[in-house]
């Protein structure tokens, strides 16, 4: 089907940087994707508000994070494919217009059922508009300013995250927690125009990852694939959330069990599958399945960090949820300043070093969070820790998205960032759900300091735990030398994401 050029908008692969189209092109995808960037830094300060003005236990707010994660990590990988088959811009779009539909109907919640539910939906819209920000821009860009239109994406929408839990803050202590998620429509209602006024359409002529061609020709998608994933993230997730509440019950065992063997079926059926969403055939690489096994580690410890620590820093330690804001800032801002430099030290001394240190800096950091108790001072009890943490976060981030890139063919750059980015997101998922229950938190934990500062401290060394284990396995099996072309495939990318990698462009093609 032939993409007809509309008057005023360059052809895709033809937009420079300097014209007016550049310019609207990178408006648009950095508003888009910091919808959901900002979604997943916001909402963690503003859920002791959220449980007390809903009258909720624990539980509700551990799915009031995991709910968006479920589905956005269940769905990422099939929403990459159907931007690439039926148009990058109209799927963006959509997702922008579903996402902030979601947002509203979380703003609007009355209870917490509804708030989880329209999270899950708010999941599908992140699934569908993340991956499609970056597609336009290495689809729309003419090759000589491809590089630096990434970077600039990159760079503006880091800013977006490094400023996420001030926002936040902000909101929460001022017009109410609701505007957390009221905020994503007046930014919708900007980006949605600017993409469909002055962004040119753009589809993949090939059969991209995760779908299939059929006897008949016709691009057939692995539905079944990202229905089964994520439905076994959502039923083992159900289980370790509720069985502090009903413990070894028949209803969680059974969803224990069933979310288990989903997985296995999942696994079956990603092998069978001519062009699966998940092609099991790139975990062959002994060093791609080893750097996203120190990815889990790490994104799992750090989800949940940013889960506990929100919480800890009010209901314990008595801070705004400003204050607690704007207490976490140095982490990002960090990351923000320093990731490009840390990724250029990756490339001259090899990522082996950087994936074992900065995983120990950052459990440092995560055990001086102990210190933090009632009536904490910030310049002495908690600067020390989220600074300290975030040298670690620098140390390892950058360096980590290099050799996911490098540990497999050229081609396959854009599969490999989108699986380790889903493989984040449900590590932090996982953590958010297990950390309460192995912590012994009650449901009722976040309503009491002296409960709640008791499962803090039996959380943080488990924390500080799965980050020693991420260096471990970094030091036994990352061993790719410094000089490898393949490191200097991509070019040190400005980031802060806390709660996922940042996504790689397609090759060209």
């Amino acid at each position: 089907m032939a993409t007809h050029r509309r008057e005023g908008v360059e052809k895709a692969g033809e937009i420079r940087l300097k014209d007016t189209t550049g310019r609207w092109m990178i408006l648009t995808t950095v508003l888009g994707s910091s919808m959901a960037m900002l979604d997943s830094t916001v909402v963690n300060v503003a859920l002791p508000r959220i449980g007390r003005d809903l009258d909720t236990d624990l539980a509700a707010l551990q799915w009031t994070v995991n709910a968006y994660m479920i589905t956005l990590a269940g769905l990422i990988l099939l929403g990459g494919a159907l931007g690439d088959r039926f148009g990058r811009r109209r799927v963006f779009v959509i997702g922008v217009i579903w996402f902030a539909v979601a947002s509203l109907a979380c703003g609007l919640a009355p209870n917490d059922i509804v708030l989880i539910a329209a999270r899950a939906l708010q999941g599908v819209g992140g699934a569908l508009l993340t991956p499609g920000s970056l597609a336009l821009i290495q689809s729309g860009f003419h090759p000589d300013d491809r590089a630096k239109a990434v970077g600039l994406w990159s760079g503006l929408g880091g800013v977006g995250a490094a400023i996420g839990p001030f926002v936040g803050g902000w909101l929460v202590d001022g017009p109410g927690w609701r505007w957390v998620f009221f905020l994503n429509v007046p930014l919708a209602l900007v980006c949605v125009p600017v993409a469909l006024r002055h962004v040119p359409e753009s589809r993949d002529t090939s059969v991209p990852e995760g779908v299939r061609a059929g006897a008949d020709g016709r691009r057939r998608f692995d539905v079944l694939g990202a229905v089964l994933g994520a439905l076994a993230l959502a039923l083992v997730t159900y289980a370790l959330i509720e069985a502090p509440n009903d413990g070894a019950s028949p209803v969680v065992i059974g969803a224990a069990v069933a979310g288990v063997v989903l997985g296995v079926v999942f696994v079956r059926v990603e092998r069978r599958r001519t062009d699966p969403m998940l092609p099991l055939s790139i975990f062959s690489s002994r060093l791609f399945t080893s750097v996203n096994l120190v990815t889990f580690c790490v994104y799992a410890a750090l989800g949940g960090f940013m889960f506990l620590a929100a919480i800890q820093l009010q209901v314990v330690a008595g801070y705004s949820a400003l204050g607690a804001g704007t207490a976490l800032l140095p982490t990002t801002l960090l990351m923000l300043l320093f990731s490009a430099k840390s990724g250029e030290l990756g490339q001259r001394i090899g990522p082996r070093i950087p994936l074992t240190v900065g995983p120990l800096i950052a459990a440092a950091g995560m055990l001086l969070m102990l210190r933090v108790g009632p009536g904490a001072s910030y310049l002495t009890d908690v600067l020390p820790a989220v600074a300290l943490l975030g040298v670690g976060l620098v140390t390892m981030v950058a360096p980590l998205t290099a050799t996911v890139l490098a540990s497999v063919d050229a081609g396959k750059a854009g599969l490999a960032s989108g699986i380790n980015n889903a493989a984040a997101r449900a590590a932090g998922l996982v953590a958010v759900a297990a950390l309460p229950l192995l912590a012994r938190m009650t449901p009722e934990a976040y309503r009491s300091a002296p409960e709640f500062e008791a499962a803090f401290r039996r959380a943080m060394p488990m924390c500080a735990g799965l980050l020693v284990a991420g260096a471990a396995l970094a030091w036994w099996q990352v061993r790719r030398p410094a000089d490898d072309p393949a490191l200097k495939r991509s070019e040190p990318r400005t980031s802060c994401a806390v709660g996922a990698p940042g996504l790689e462009p397609e090759p060209d093609r």
